[in-house]
């Protein structure tokens, strides 16, 4: 805490706006919307580059080409690197980026995918045996072989439909 206010990127402001609303599903929009008026949250002095860096960010996540098979693929990869303890994030076109950016973008795309599913794994468990007798246990299968390769099959149909 800072002088009797929160960062937004702790979840006390949250916590704060959930337990007053009765723990309803809400966004996070009206919980930042509720501290601010409230004086736990301050308003963020904006650099204008930050904004249009983020916005460049987006954009260039979402940006896919299609191949001449009909494979939808993303044309942007970044990697991460923490250079004098500041993370820095480099993009390079498929097509074009080296050998070892593309390398280095996969695997840490793979370990954010294995992050992803421990953590989705822990969440079931813990609900799972935070509910024990109460409901039917959540299922969760993390072997998804079979998912991927029913898409691509869906993909190709698409494509020669097309």
């Amino acid at each position: 805490m800072d002088g009797g206010k929160f960062h937004p990127c702790s979840g006390e402001p949250w916590h704060s706006y959930e337990g007053e609303n009765n723990h309803l599903p809400t966004s996070a929009r009206q919980a930042v919307e509720w501290a601010v008026a409230s004086g736990i949250l301050e308003l963020p002095k904006i650099d204008p580059y930050d904004i249009l860096a983020g916005d460049m960010a987006s954009a260039l996540r979402e940006e896919f080409a299609t191949d001449d098979k009909g494979r939808r693929y993303r044309v942007n990869h970044a990697v991460r690197v923490t250079r004098g303890g500041v993370q820095h994030t480099f993009r390079a076109m498929l097509g074009h980026a080296p050998h070892s950016h593309v390398e280095k973008a996969f695997a840490q795309r793979r370990e954010q995918i294995i992050g992803d599913c421990l953590q989705l794994r822990t969440d079931v468990d813990v609900y799972n045996e935070m509910n024990i007798g109460k409901r039917p246990a959540i299922q969760l299968i993390l072997d998804f072989v079979d998912d991927v390769a029913e898409r691509q099959i869906a993909e190709q149909s698409k494509h020669k439909a097309a």
